[in-house]
């Protein structure tokens, strides 16, 4: 199954929705980002590799490339039905990494908008602690896993380049706000920023809380008190990254406020998304070191206008 038909149908720049493929692993249903597949295929025969990751079946080569299959199954501690015969692979692309997921039925495609989903309780257990999302459906409720998590519990380089930027003490006077739904890349976001002299920062969990702390300060008569630079993800529950740079950029005392787009989505085709609602420079996950150089430069730029 190619989705290139579907993707021929895509959504507007800074709409705040987004398109998810549902699928089901045991009793629950999931959903992933279209934007992360490439294709869905059936299964196909798995070359085990010595000293693989439990959550690792093995590698298969899809049109000459060789890619890692996580059987999602071992990864929810599920023991997958007996009829196995329609199990799908789900052939994603996140941090420049291509892996294939094993499922169990790939159902279609549904258009949400990221105001209808919700972050799990920070004391939730079970499927909840791994969704960075949940969606209540008609008829079921559907989670949003972390799957760049799932890739780095097996792989932690893929999370981030591991060769990080030398300190620089003049970047101490910059101020930057942060929003990142995830904790564990939020943490790291922030420490390596600060190892290279970026340490003065607000950061948020989502594009909402951004934009209302931006609008309090100015409502406040704090202008002065903007932040130097705005970092977001794209995918966040609420607000969106692409939503909320338009939103910053359509706003007459803000639109000269620096966005940077730090996500696993940049790809040659989504570029363009994050021009047209006016992002001032976008750099994939996990490329640390090109943030940092990035960050200068966006500075350097809005400090000359």
């Amino acid at each position: 199954m190619s989705l290139a038909g579907e993707k021929n149908i895509l959504l507007e720049s800074g709409t705040n929705e987004l398109e998810i493929v549902l699928f089901s692993v045991g009793n629950s249903q999931f959903g992933i980002n279209v934007l992360k597949v490439r294709e869905i295929i059936h299964q196909v025969e798995v070359t085990p590799v010595p000293n693989h990751h439990e959550h690792v079946k093995g590698i298969v080569r899809l049109r000459n490339e060789v890619i890692p299959v996580i059987d999602l199954k071992k990864v929810l501690h599920h023991e997958g039905a007996d009829d196995a015969r329609h199990d799908k692979y789900i052939i994603a692309e996140l941090n420049q990494v291509k892996v294939a997921f094993h499922v169990e039925e790939v159902s279609r495609i549904h258009r949400i908008s990221w105001e209808d989903i919700e972050k799990p309780n920070a004391l939730s257990q079970g499927l909840e602690a791994r969704s960075i999302g949940i969606v209540k459906m008609e008829h079921a409720m559907v989670f949003l896993l972390d799957y760049e998590k799932i890739i780095s519990d097996i792989s932690p380089d893929t999370l981030f380049d591991q060769h990080l930027p030398a300190y620089k003490p003049d970047r101490e006077n910059t101020t930057v706000l942060i929003a990142e739904d995830s904790p564990v890349l939020k943490h790291l976001i922030v420490d390596t920023l600060a190892e290279a002299g970026y340490k003065q920062h607000r950061s948020f969990e989502n594009g909402r809380e951004a934009y209302e702390y931006l609008e309090a300060l100015l409502a406040d008569d704090a202008a002065s008190s903007l932040p130097d630079l705005v970092i977001t993800d794209i995918e966040m529950p609420q607000m969106d990254g692409h939503h909320l740079t338009k939103k910053i950029k359509d706003h007459e005392n803000l639109r000269s406020l620096p966005v940077i787009i730090f996500s696993s989505l940049i790809t040659a085709d989504l570029f363009h998304k994050g021009e047209k609602v006016g992002a001032d420079a976008q750099v994939s996950k996990p490329e640390i070191n090109t943030l940092v150089k990035t960050i200068d430069s966006c500075i350097r730029a809005a400090a000359g206008r």
